[in-house]
């Protein structure tokens, strides 16, 4: 069983990456997404959304704890995503994924993410060129939703996947419009499962060992992606593998911490106060002392007083 950490625009990004995968024993990190519209990116931006790939002729495009990092990109154009993805490998990633799932407004307005869903022949393009650009030993894979309005086009759509030459598919299991609202629909994913030959993994409302094993039940996938699920529980693909314990608020508080001094003196630290919040609130799902934390934080607006209150 492999447990993925999912990426999350704005949160999930290569600090929290190195944080969680020291102690969550997660198989596989996923960058936030690259929007590729119509050129071919400069290495900066690859290497600030993924600086894993800096180093990446040394430690293999991972995190310090040995997780590999594949880079996301996001685009609806087949020849600027494979002439990007074709840089992205060169500079180390462990493999290429492509986003079909992003609901943002913002982001579909502009032809990207979910909005693809509607279009199985260009999201078959996309692919293919991605997969033609790239070495043959790249894995390529790929992230949808069960659809944009409706699930109408949700086979067809991982079918199309397969037939451009995808070597993986996660399903999050809802459309664009039911968005994270519960319930997440495995059964879906095992109707896909069972239409397609590639390794399928599943994904959505996994908040714990409960219902990962739940999800794997009904989906009759081994494999599981994990997100918002990952920052209510830091060490969820441990609990998940092992099915072992959380780990007690004291290591949790240690995270918290070395996560604040990251922010703090980093590039994103004018995020921080709302960033270490919207854990907290997280957190405090299977802690009480997160919520009695984010009690005496809430009306802080400084990094110093939140700091002092750590």
């Amino acid at each position: 069983m492999r447990v993925v950490l999912a990426p999350m625009e704005g949160v999930l990004d290569h600090r929290m990456r190195d944080l969680l995968t020291q102690v969550g024993s997660y198989d596989l990190c996923v960058t936030e997404f690259i929007r590729v519209v119509d050129q071919v990116l400069p290495d900066r931006v690859f290497h600030r959304y993924c600086p894993e790939l800096i180093d990446a002729d040394v430690y293999g495009s991972s995190t310090k704890a040995g997780t590999p990092v594949r880079v996301q990109l996001l685009g609806q154009d087949p020849d600027y995503m494979a002439e990007n993805a074709a840089k992205v490998v060169e500079l180390g990633s462990q493999g290429i994924d492509l986003n079909f799932g992003c609901p943002s407004k913002t982001v579909n307005k502009n032809r990207g993410g979910s909005i693809l869903l509607k279009d199985p022949e260009n999201l078959y393009q996309i692919i293919k060129a991605v997969k033609a650009a790239v070495p043959a030993d790249t894995v390529v894979s790929a992230k949808i939703r069960l659809g944009y309005e409706d699930k109408l086009l949700a086979i067809e759509n991982a079918q199309a996947v397969e037939a451009a030459g995808a070597n993986e598919l996660t399903v999050h299991a809802r459309t664009k419009v039911e968005g994270y609202k519960p319930p997440a629909h495995w059964h879906w994913i095992a109707k896909i499962k069972h239409a397609i030959n590639i390794p399928v993994i599943a994904n959505g409302e996994i908040w714990n060992l409960e219902d990962a094993i739940k999800c794997r039940e009904v989906s009759g996938c081994r494999d599981l992606m994990v997100g918002r699920g990952a920052l209510t529980i830091p060490n969820l693909g441990q609990v998940i593998k092992q099915e072992s314990h959380i780990m007690p608020w004291s290591e949790v508080l240690a995270i918290l911490s070395a996560y604040t001094e990251f922010e703090t003196h980093g590039d994103k630290s004018k995020y921080y106060c709302n960033r270490i919040k919207q854990w907290l609130k997280y957190l405090k799902g299977h802690y009480q002392e997160a919520d009695e934390l984010f009690g005496e934080i809430r009306r802080f607006k400084s990094a110093e007083e939140i700091k002092a209150a750590f």
